[in-house]
């Protein structure tokens, strides 16, 4: 556990341990819950598709191409325990291969009409 006041900055990074060093990564999702066990309900998301859904999300510049870095403000569900778990999606790609998810960036999902 890590522990962290409310509103105060939570600072990750998340690295690929390889000897390849033609690989990256990319941070695709990022959700937050109040129990370890269930991601879906009573869940809130950073980042969905390499988007930033938090509005205190913010990257921070890496030397290394397979070392992720970033930040958002801590918080607390609300009527609930005083711990919040995180369940990140990454992306491993070749570095400079711009079809790869790695460098598509932020996907904005367009929602799909019902008919009737």
């Amino acid at each position: 556990p890590y522990r962290v006041g409310i509103n105060q900055n939570l600072y990750l990074e998340a690295s690929l341990h390889s000897s390849d060093p033609s690989l990256q990564l990319f941070l695709d999702t990022c959700v937050a819950s109040p129990t370890r066990h269930n991601f879906t309900t009573k869940s809130y998301t950073i980042i969905k598709n390499g988007c930033a859904k938090d509005p205190t999300y913010v990257t921070y510049y890496s030397p290394f191409r397979h070392t992720l870095r970033f930040k958002f403000n801590a918080f607390q569900f609300i009527q609930s325990t005083p711990e919040v778990y995180l369940q990140c999606e990454l992306v491993v790609c070749r570095a400079y291969d711009y079809s790869s998810r790695c460098y598509q960036g932020c996907l904005h999902r367009s929602k799909r009409e019902a008919s009737s």
